[in-house]
């Protein structure tokens, strides 16, 4: 007799899985299920090692400012000319170095800071530059390229070996995942930082002693799928039941606690999702999480950009320099590698709607910590911003370089399910000069 699980389509035999799981045990784990939980399992082939002398980096918090932040009114102010607009350029704690006003707090942190404004992009609309820069390749249909929290997962292994490699905080469905890479390797996603991992408990009135007999039960009913389908995909389901479980009863959870934060460091970062993600992903590394993201929306400024971009700033600024001070003090910026990224810039041109467009020829990103010697600027726009002036960064250059920072073989090849070879970060070039 057929098995009428196998005519199920994905979606519907994953949904399946979970109603299961929530009826046996009491709780709900969808929240941990990667999006892509079927990937299949690359084999790996040996290559030539290129990478840093040694590991500058031990974990990354990587900002994501999803949208397009303009580069103009942020990173690579262009005091006096017409492009603009209202907003003025700033000094910052480097001589020489000016932000745009809308960063005065960002700017007084400049000395532990590398800029990069010659950046550049190939891919110009949203869903495509966010995957580009998050993986470094190109979205094409037959391939699912891993974000680089799973490549520091799959390459370098958790450093705890309860709490998950990489955390996202505040991020969407379009975050590529694991891609082809197995489904362990996917950030754990967190949407409100302030409730932590949610239904990571179980209920009032499931006991041990219940919770036991409900495990009993569920293995007793997955067994004969299991025997009947060894492949991977089934062992991946299990495997992620039994991390659920450790995670549940692991101290370790309390590293998602954000009550255990005093008030005053609470309200140091802000109030909103964003700052409070910043304070999370700092309680993550201290507990030997390796890579946390944390998304900061609301970037996408085709009318308004001024007074869209200065409220924007406002959270991003008092955040991100928050977070930086307290790895500092707590001596966690030398081993952290924080990266502020965006998918592309914004034109110079400002639009009959007091906005921007998208411009991925020229934009800027920044890093911080993790060996970079703060205080620089790597490349240059032109005058208007329009263009790359030198030192030109294509963005898989840039994701090398938070490889190299981290100590990944750049050139060890990664055999994807289709046989295709990758690469950490295709065949990007890591900036040294910032080390």
């Amino acid at each position: 007799m057929a098995n009428p699980f196998h005519s199920l389509d994905e979606a519907t035999r994953r949904q399946f899985l979970a109603l299961g799981a929530r009826s046996l045990l009491g709780v709900t784990i969808a929240g941990m299920l990667p999006g892509r939980l079927f990937a299949g399992d690359p084999g790996a082939a040996s290559a030539l090692v290129l990478r840093s002398p040694r590991p500058m980096a031990r974990n990354v918090i990587y900002l994501y400012m999803a949208g397009g932040m303009s580069h103009l009114d942020t990173l690579d102010p262009k005091p006096g000319l017409a492009v603009a607009g209202p907003v003025k350029a700033i000094p910052t704690s480097v001589d020489g170095i000016q932000l745009a006003e809308n960063l005065p707090l960002t700017a007084r942190m400049m000395h532990r800071c590398a800029l990069v404004r010659s950046l550049t992009s190939t891919q110009g609309a949203h869903e495509q530059g966010n995957y580009y820069v998050h993986t470094g390749y190109r979205l094409i249909g037959t391939t699912r390229h891993p974000a680089m929290g799973a490549w520091l997962g799959s390459l370098s292994g958790r450093t705890n070996d309860t709490l998950p490699a990489s955390v996202l905080i505040g991020g969407d469905s379009q975050h590529p995942g694991a891609g082809f890479l197995e489904s362990r390797f996917s950030p754990l996603p967190i949407g409100n930082p302030e409730t932590g991992l949610a239904n990571s408990h179980s209920p009032d009135n499931v006991d041990e002693a219940r919770f036991q007999r409900r495990l009993q039960l569920l293995d007793r009913v997955n067994k004969p799928f299991t025997a009947a389908n060894q492949q991977k995909e089934a062992r991946a389901y299990h495997d992620l039941y039994d991390e659920a479980v450790t995670l549940m009863r692991s101290r370790d959870l309390a590293a998602f606690d954000m009550s255990q934060e005093s008030p005053a460091m609470r309200a140091a970062y802000g109030s909103d999702r964003f700052g409070q993600g910043c304070l999370l992903a700092r309680r993550l590394i201290e507990n030997d999480v390796r890579f946390v993201e944390v998304t900061l929306g609301g970037w996408d400024t085709h009318d308004d950009n001024f007074d869209r971009v200065q409220a924007r700033c406002e959270v991003l600024d008092l955040g991100f320099s928050t977070l930086l001070a307290d790895l500092d003090a707590r001596g966690l910026l030398d081993e952290t590698l924080v990266v502020l990224a965006t998918e592309f810039g914004r034109t110079p041109r400002i639009n009959g709607n007091q906005g921007r467009d998208h411009h991925p020829r020229c934009f800027s990103m920044l890093l911080a910590g993790g060996g970079i010697r703060g205080g620089q600027v790597y490349g240059t726009s032109d005058e208007q911003g329009e263009a790359v002036g030198e030192r030109h960064v294509a963005v898989p250059d840039f994701n090398a370089t938070i490889a190299y920072a981290l100590g990944l073989p750049l050139d060890k090849v990664i055999t994807a399910p289709n046989g295709r070879p990758f690469t950490v970060a295709d065949k990007g070039q890591p900036l040294v000069d910032l080390f």
